[in-house]
C-alpha cells in the first residue's frame, strides 16, 4: 500500500563522486503479509486501520495522517496495540530511529504514484511459486483514459495555459506515467522467460548425449536410490564443468557471487535491519568474510572445476540451485502430462513430490520468528552469523531427504517417462551454466511468464457498453463526484463489484488450455447467476439506488 511522507526523510545514495549523497524520499510502502498456517493472519487491525487511513489521506478531501491520531481511537474503543512498537519502526524505520515516528505526516500515495505497479512487481520475488501455478498480474483501472483531475474543460486538444501546465505537471503526470514503463517491464521478463525455455528445448539432444556418453547406457536400467542419486548427481556435475571447459570460471563465481548476496540480503533481514546504509554494512561485512575464506579468489574456481573448501560453501548456501533444479524436472513433468500418449494420471504422484520438496526448499530460506543476531554482531563477527545461518538453513539434511523423495518420486513413473525425469535431472547442471550468466542470475527459478489483466469498465461489457462514462458517477465534478453523494458511492461501489465479477470470470476462463471451451451459452449462464448473486446480497444495503437496481435487473435479463 502506496503512502507519501510528506515531510519526508533522507536517504543516502552512493555516488563516484562524493562518495555520498543526502535526498529527500517521499514514498512510502506498506506491505503486509500473511505467512498462512492454521491461523490466518494478515496484520494486527491496528496496523491495517493505519495504512487505510494513512493512504486515503486525499489532499482537500480528508486531513493528514499521524499515529497520534490511531493512538486516540484506540484509546477510546479500550483496544490494544501491542506491535505497536514493532510496527512503527517496521513502516517508518527512519523516523523510528530519531524517535520522531509520532511526529510523521503521512497522505495519500497516489501524490506520487497513482499506478504503484513497481512494488507490486517487486513483490515477485517474494512470491515463488511452490505448486502448478498460472501466473497473473492483475490491476483495477476505475475510469481509464480519465484524468483524475482536470484542469481544462473537455473538447477538442489545445496548449494549455500557465496554472493547467504547471498544476498537470504536479498532479496527473507524475501519477500515471509509470504504468507503462512498469508494463513493459513484465512484458521484458516474461519474454526472457520464453526465450530462457527455448533455449533449455535447443539443449536437451546435446544434454542428453552427453549424459549418455559419461554414464553410458545401462545405468538407467537400475532403480534409483538415494545413493545411487547422490553419486550419479555428484559425477554429472563433474561432467558438465569439464565439457563446459573455461565457461565454468565464470559460472562458478556468478554462483558465488549470487549465494553472497543472497545471505547478506537475508542476515539483513533477520536482524531486522531496513536501513539502506546499514543494509550495505552487512552487505560488506559478509564479503570480507567471503573474500578472506578464499572463496572469491582466482583459484577458487577454474575451468577445471571449483575447489572443495568452494563446493562446501555452495552446499552449505544455495538454496536457489535446488530450487532451479527441482522446476525444471516439473517443468518436464508438465510437457510429459501434455503428450496425449502419456495416460492421464501418470505423473500425478511425481508432481506432488517435486512441488512439495519446492515448498520445503522455500520454507527453509524464509525468515524465522525467533530474535537474531543484533545488527553490531553481525557487522563484527560476519563468519559467525554465516555459521549460525547455514545451521538454520541445514541444507544437507533437506538434501538426505530430497534424495529420498526424488527416489520414490522417479519410482512411481513408467520407465519411459522415468528415464526422462533421471536425464532431466542429471542434466541440469548443463542447463544451469548456460542459463544463470546468460539470464542475469534469475537461470531456471520460474518456467511461466507472468500474464497481465486489467479489470475497468471498458473492459466488462456483458451488461453495460459505454465504460466508466456509462456508469460511473464519481467521475464528475473533476473526480470528486462521490464525495458529495451517497447515491453516486452506491452506484459506483455496485458496478464495480458488477464489473469486478465479469471480469474475473473471464480471467479465469483464459486459464483453459488451448482448444477447451464451455459448452454454448454456459459463460453467460455464469454470469447472469454471479450478477443476480450480487445485487441479492447488496439491495438490503445499498438503499438510495433502487431505480439502479430495477434498471440492471431489466439488462441481465
Amino acid at each position: 500500500m502506496t503512502v507519501t511522507d510528506f515531510h519526508g526523510h533522507p536517504e543516502r545514495l552512493r555516488l563516484n563522486s562524493p562518495p555520498e549523497v543526502a535526498e529527500t524520499e517521499h514514498r512510502l510502502i506498506l506491505s503486509f503479509r500473511d505467512a498462512g498456517g492454521a491461523e490466518r493472519r494478515l496484520a494486527d487491525p491496528a496496523e491495517l486501520a493505519f495504512a487505510a487511513r494513512a493512504t486515503a489521506s486525499f489532499p482537500g478531501a480528508f486531513p493528514p495522517f499521524r499515529v497520534g491520531e490511531l493512538d486516540a481511537a484506540l484509546k477510546e474503543r479500550g483496544d490494544d496495540w501491542p506491535g505497536r512498537q514493532a510496527f512503527l519502526e517496521r513502516v517508518l524505520p527512519h523516523h523510528a530511529m530519531a524517535g520522531g515516528a509520532e511526529n510523521a505526516v503521512l497522505i495519500d500515495g497516489s501524490i506520487l504514484a497513482n499506478a504503484p505497479f513497481r512494488p507490486a512487481i517487486d513483490a515477485l520475488q517474494n512470491r515463488p511459486a511452490r505448486r502448478e501455478i498460472d501466473r497473473r498480474f492483475v490491476y483495477i483501472d476505475p475510469k481509464p483514459g480519465i484524468d483524475s483531475i482536470r484542469f481544462t474543460a473537455g473538447g477538442p486538444a489545445r496548449t494549455p495555459g500557465f496554472f493547467a501546465t504547471i498544476f498537470g505537471a504536479l498532479s496527473d503526470i507524475p501519477r500515471e506515467q509509470p504504468i507503462r514503463d512498469n508494463l513493459e517491464a513484465i512484458d521484458t521478463r516474461s519474454a526472457r522467460i520464453r526465450r530462457l525455455r527455448h533455449i533449455v528445448d535447443a539443449m536437451r539432444p546435446q544434454v542428453e548425449t552427453a549424459i549418455g556418453r559419461a554414464f553410458g547406457t545401462t545405468f538407467l536400467l537400475g532403480r534409483p536410490n538415494p545413493a545411487r542419486l547422490e553419486a550419479w548427481r555428484s559425477r554429472a556435475q563433474n561432467v558438465a564443468a569439464r565439457e563446459a571447459g573455461y565457461a565454468y570460471a565464470a559460472y562458478g563465481h556468478l554462483k558465488v557471487a549470487s549465494v553472497t548476496e543472497e545471505i547478506a540480503a537475508s542476515l539483513a533481514r533477520d536482524t531486522g535491519v531496513r536501513d539502506k546504509h546499514r543494509q550495505e554494512a552487512v552487505r560488506q561485512a559478509v564479503w570480507r568474510a567471503v573474500r578472506s575464506a578464499e572463496l572469491a579468489g582466482d583459484d577458487a574456481i577454474t575451468s577445471d572445476g571449483a575447489r572443495p573448501h568452494v563446493i562446501g560453501f555452495l552446499r552449505n548456501f544455495d538454496l536457489s540451485y535446488r530450487i532451479r533444479r527441482l522446476r525444471l524436472m516439473s517443468r518436464r513433468l508438465a510437457e510429459m502430462d501434455e503428450r496425449e500418449q502419456v495416460p492421464s494420471g501418470t505423473t500425478a504422484a511425481a508432481r506432488t513430490i517435486i512441488f512439495d520438496l519446492i515448498g520445503r526448499y522455500h520454507t527453509a530460506g524464509e525468515p524465522r520468528t525467533e530474535a537474531s543476531a543484533p545488527f553490531e554482531q553481525v557487522v563484527e563477527q560476519p563468519q559467525e552469523a554465516m555459521a549460525a545461518f547455514a545451521r538454520r538453513l541445514d541444507l544437507r539434511a533437506l538434501d538426505d531427504q530430497a534424495d529420498v523423495e526424488i527416489s520414490r518420486a522417479l519410482d512411481s513413473l513408467p520407465k519411459a517417462e522415468r528415464r526422462t525425469l533421471i536425464l532431466t535431472y542429471l542434466g541440469f547442471p548443463f542447463y544451469d551454466i548456460a542459463t544463470l550468466p546468460l539470464l542475469q542470475g534469475e537461470g531456471l527459478d520460474e518456467f511461466d511468464p507472468v500474464k497481465v489483466d486489467r479489470i475497468s469498465p471498458d473492459d466488462a461489457t456483458a451488461l453495460r457498453s459505454g465504460g466508466a462514462a456509462a456508469t460511473l458517477k464519481g467521475i464528475q465534478f473533476n473526480s470528486f463526484g462521490a464525495f458529495f453523494s451517497r447515491a453516486y458511492r452506491e452506484n459506483d461501489y455496485l458496478w464495480g463489484r458488477l464489473h469486478g465479477a465479469d471480469r474475473l470470470i473471464e480471467i479465469v476462463l483464459s486459464t483453459l488450455p488451448e482448444g477447451a471451451q464451455l459448452q454454448p451459452g454456459a459463460v453467460a449462464r455464469l454470469k447472469r447467476e454471479a450478477f443476480r448473486a450480487i445485487l441479492d446480497e447488496e439491495r438490503p444495503r445499498l438503499t438510495y439506488i433502487e431505480s439502479l437496481f430495477q434498471e440492471i435487473e431489466r439488462e441481465i435479463g
